[in-house]
């Protein structure tokens, strides 16, 4: 039999006559190897997840016009410095003064999926509208003119530098839904940016809201390039909402780091605890080895040989169920599925194992400290 294959079935034989010990051990192992690999994985998602949930409450990216209005192409241009698997949504905006009943109101000419992807919490009783001839309006404009989903509505709009005999354009839509934000969106009515031209005729874009999934440093980056890349437009941050999730994006990941600290520490604990044990009820085992000419170093070898085959099980073990426990964590949290990452298996297990040997140096170390001529004696 070889020399290594000795060695493991000793410690193997030798895990297996203290098994109640070991499975505490190994259980410890395991337990603090789930809840490190868990909470590893999800740090390193919680940006992508924290990011989803941040969306919900609107852009974090403004373009705007440098000199006033800008084109749909100069928008295009800017939006092509993002890329586009960072890119939630972008949603231009055209502002118009236009009458109801000769009573002013603002319309704004929009392209109603990029105002979706941009403004998730917009709530809409009825339908967003699909197509053109359609229209959305505010909740405060539909109960001051008592509107209603399902009414034709019509506009009027009165071209700047009339005359008295110059006739108001007129457009008849279709109010698909009404729009309940809680802000200043309600005194608004929503149109598709070509119906808007039909009423009021040709103009550039006043501001484009876009929802990027990046964090800070990225955005930063992204508003210096289109600054760079398009003279016509500007580039802001909605801080408010990237210092916010910043923040909370920091001090989530500085909690689930100092957990992860504290459960390796514990982990340490019950196997040091467990190991010194075991050292002790194996000290006439220890004795009598070093008796008939045993050394130190083999003695270090065997305990630590075993405490690191119980890290490498437990770290196996931990890598399995720590994404089954992150992916519950972020269902329950998040509401969205979690990424593996592979890259955490060998480094759990490394972990494990390394958490494990570190543990068992103090019980390791005073079994080589056992006189020989004590124990036989049995003192």
């Amino acid at each position: 039999m070889k020399k290594q294959q000795m060695y493991i079935r000793m410690i193997t034989a030798s895990l297996m006559r203290r098994r109640s010990r070991m499975l505490v051990a190994l259980l410890s192992i395991a337990i603090g190897a789930t809840i490190l690999s868990g909470l590893v994985t999800i740090y390193y998602d919680v940006p992508r997840q924290m990011g989803a949930q941040f969306r919900n409450y609107g852009a974090n990216l403004i373009l705007t016009g440098t000199d006033g209005a800008f084109s749909e192409s100069d928008m295009q241009q800017s939006l092509s410095v993002i890329p586009a698997g960072d890119l939630v949504g972008a949603a231009p905006f055209r502002y118009e003064n236009i009458r109801i009943h000769e009573h002013p109101v603002v319309a704004a000419g929009t392209d109603m999926n990029g105002a979706k992807a941009t403004s998730p919490f917009w709530r809409v009783e009825g339908e967003w509208c699909s197509a053109d001839g359609q229209i959305m309006v505010g909740k405060n404009v539909a109960e001051s003119f008592r509107l209603k989903t399902g009414e034709m509505l019509t506009l009027s709009f009165t071209p700047e530098n009339a005359d008295k005999d110059t006739a108001d354009s007129t457009l008849d839509l279709e109010i698909t839904g009404i729009l309940d934000t809680g802000g200043k969106e309600e005194d608004y009515v929503y149109l598709s940016l070509h119906d808007l031209e039909t009423l009021a005729g040709a103009g550039g874009l006043d501001v484009c809201e876009v929802s990027v999934s990046a964090q800070s440093e990225q955005l930063k980056a992204y508003t210096n390039e289109i600054g760079k890349r398009t003279a016509a437009v500007s580039a802001h941050l909605v801080k408010r909402v990237t210092a916010s999730e910043t923040t909370v994006l920091s001090k989530l990941q500085a909690l689930v780091l100092l957990v992860t600290i504290v459960v390796l520490a514990l982990t340490m604990i019950c196997v040091a605890t467990t190991m010194t044990a075991v050292v002790t009820e194996r000290r006439k085992e220890i004795g009598l080895r070093k008796a008939i000419g045993a050394s130190d170093r083999s003695i270090i070898g065997e305990f630590l040989g075993e405490s690191m085959m119980l890290g490498g099980i437990g770290g196996i073990l931990g890598s399995v169920l720590g994404f089954v426990f992150a992916q519950q964590v972020s269902l329950r949290v998040f509401s969205s599925d979690i990424r593996f990452q592979w890259l955490l298996v060998p480094l759990t297990i490394l972990v494990s194992v390394g958490v494990t040997g570190l543990s068992s140096l103090l019980p390791i170390r005073s079994a080589t400290e056992v006189d020989p001529a004590l124990v036989l004696k049995g003192e």
